[in-house]
């Protein structure tokens, strides 16, 4: 294994900040492949204040608007192929963003699901830990899992809800591997502990 991809139960959900704690957990590099809203700052700029030595690799396409990204690249008058896409090269671990959850469209045809299955990473899975999350998460996990992709585990983002995480492992067979509480910003995650948790990237 050489590194996850990240995706998520919806979009806002603290993804680009559990991106940077794994990042700074495993001395990672970070790629995102498509960054949307760039008009607005990129989340490479979260990491990189979170890890300021990591490194971080290009995206393939970098958008203007904070939209799905077919649609923002629609309005930049750009086609996202899946194509577009390799893994950067990289003697370390690699985390890998995706923009939005699981299903957001790239093109016509392609959703990020394809992405990942493109990229051929295991999935890291960021939900909400509060109320909504049982249903948010087991469905994404049963579209990554019908898809035939890898996931090795959910991380809940969040006030720690152990009755939620009780529920998601038992429904999905799927182990939460970490819980990130809500931090102050990028300085709050940057004093806080490493994930105990690691693959064997």
């Amino acid at each position: 294994m050489r590194g996850v991809f990240v995706t998520g139960t919806d979009t806002g959900i603290g993804k680009t900040m559990v991106s940077a704690w794994l990042v700074h957990s495993w001395n990672a590099d970070y790629w995102k492949p498509v960054q949307s809203g760039v008009a607005d700052g990129s989340d490479a700029d979260v990491v990189r204040a979170v890890a300021p030595q990591t490194i971080i690799h290009p995206s393939a396409h970098t958008l203007t608007e904070p939209l799905s990204p077919h649609e923002a690249a629609r309005r930049d008058g750009v086609t996202i192929s899946l194509t577009d896409f390799h893994l950067p090269a990289t003697d370390r671990p690699l985390v890998v963003e995706g923009a939005g959850g699981a299903l957001v469209p790239l093109n016509d045809h392609d959703m990020m699901a394809d992405l990942m299955a493109h990229l051929g990473l295991p999935v890291v899975v960021v939900a909400r830990s509060g109320l909504g999350t049982i249903n948010h998460t087991l469905l994404t996990l049963e579209a990554l899992q019908h898809r035939g992709l890898s996931v090795v585990g959910v991380v809940m983002s969040g006030s720690p809800n152990d009755a939620n995480r009780q529920a998601i492992e038992h429904f999905s067979g799927v182990t939460v591997i970490g819980q990130l509480p809500l931090l102050d910003g990028v300085k709050g995650l940057r004093d806080y502990p490493p994930l105990a948790w690691r693959p064997s990237l």
